[in-house]
């Protein structure tokens, strides 16, 4: 029995006859962009974090770069951002001409807080923080550096659909929240797409117009915008989905339990979890010293696994020209030299667990 480290097909049985019946109904609709379904998805995501409004996207990377846009952060403005996230947060912001500066992370994988203060210039405008492997960030401290030098704050919340910090969702504690509906993420849909959470109308209403060609109203355009609209398919079945988050959410914890509570093996630390925060473990990360001989060895018993991320932001060849080299971040890069997650998905079965953990154990 092969195990994969994923499989989204499983998520799909799981609601086929829901999921069917609602690509029919917005095919037989005749209307297939920005229509009842999009209305429909924004209003109910909005009452599920918690936020005012919510504006749907093509993708999570849109979500980004356009929260930056429309917040007026640009050339010659800085963005603090931990180094050790995926490169799309950091493109959310270099895609504007603002310039990254990037922090260390916690033991949880998130943004050390303590490490912000001493990055903060004359030109850092705003935080992106990123809730990585589904675990909310530890936003109390993160808050008041924010409110204490007056910065936007924006949360990448791609991997932290339903995880909150003292009981309040992520995505609704800076100004913009910015979530990925690919549909490998817990709130997947079946192809591309996004959204941003806001308290802000104005923000809201700018959102739409630059998704929107940049367009308020047809043929009027007032800004060099985008064609970024989350569409009709994609919003009906993310509708269906997310009627089921809390059982899917449910599932994840434990299986996430399951794993903590049955992997016994000195070679590998376990995720934790911050106290005052949750996880909704879009991936179980282990560290391992000695990674490759783990993964040649689980992929000996037909265990699939992946590495979230093998090549941190600042040592990629698409960011070579802002002038880090090896050692500039040391945790960020032996956490990148560490890291493997483990197979994790909705309808993993209790036999396919087992085998997980116990492999793990023998290593």
């Amino acid at each position: 029995m092969k195990i994969m480290p994923n499989r989204l097909d499983r998520g799909f049985y799981m609601y086929q006859e829901e999921f069917e019946a609602k690509a029919l109904e917005v095919l037989r609709s005749g209307w297939y962009v920005l229509g009842r379904e999009v209305e429909a998805f924004e209003e109910e995501f909005a009452a599920y974090t918690g936020a005012k409004y919510c504006v749907g996207l093509a993708s999570g990377l849109d979500a980004l770069w356009l929260a930056f846009r429309v917040l007026g952060i640009g050339a010659g403005d800085e963005v603090i951002v931990q180094a050790n996230t995926y490169i799309a947060s950091v493109m959310g912001i270099t895609i504007n001409g603002a310039t990254p500066v990037f922090v260390e992370p916690d033991e949880y994988f998130n943004m050390d807080a303590d490490k912000i203060e001493e990055k903060i210039t004359e030109r850092t405008k705003a935080i992106l923080v990123v809730h990585l492997y589904g675990q909310a960030s530890n936003m109390a401290p993160i808050m008041e550096i924010c409110r204490k030098h007056k910065l936007r704050l924006v949360e990448d919340c791609a991997q932290s659909h339903g995880a909150c910090f003292d009981g309040k969702m992520t995505g609704t504690f800076g100004d913009i929240g910015c979530f990925s509906f690919y549909p490998s993420k817990n709130l997947g849909g079946f192809g591309d797409g996004g959204a941003i959470v806001t308290e802000d109308e104005r923000i809201a209403a700018d959102m739409k117009m630059y998704r929107n060609y940049g367009s308020e109203r047809r043929y009027y355009n007032k800004v060099v915008g985008a064609n970024s609209r989350l569409d009709e398919m994609q919003a009906g079945l993310l509708r269906v989905r997310l009627s089921h988050m809390k059982e899917l959410t449910e599932e994840r914890r434990s299986l996430a339990g399951n794993y903590t509570e049955g992997i016994h093996n000195p070679k590998l630390l376990l995720p934790k979890v911050r106290e005052h925060g949750d996880s909704v473990w879009h991936q179980y990360v282990i560290r391992c010293e000695e990674r490759q001989k783990l993964i040649d060895y689980l992929d000996g018993q037909e265990i699939g696994t992946i590495i979230h991320y093998p090549i941190p932001p600042h040592l990629s060849e698409a960011y070579s020209s802002l002038g880090y080299g090896r050692g500039s971040f040391p945790i960020t890069e032996h956490y990148a030299d560490t890291v493997l997650s483990i197979p994790m998905y909705n309808g993993m079965t209790k036999e396919e667990q087992e085998r997980v953990i116990e492999a793990l154990n023998r290593f």
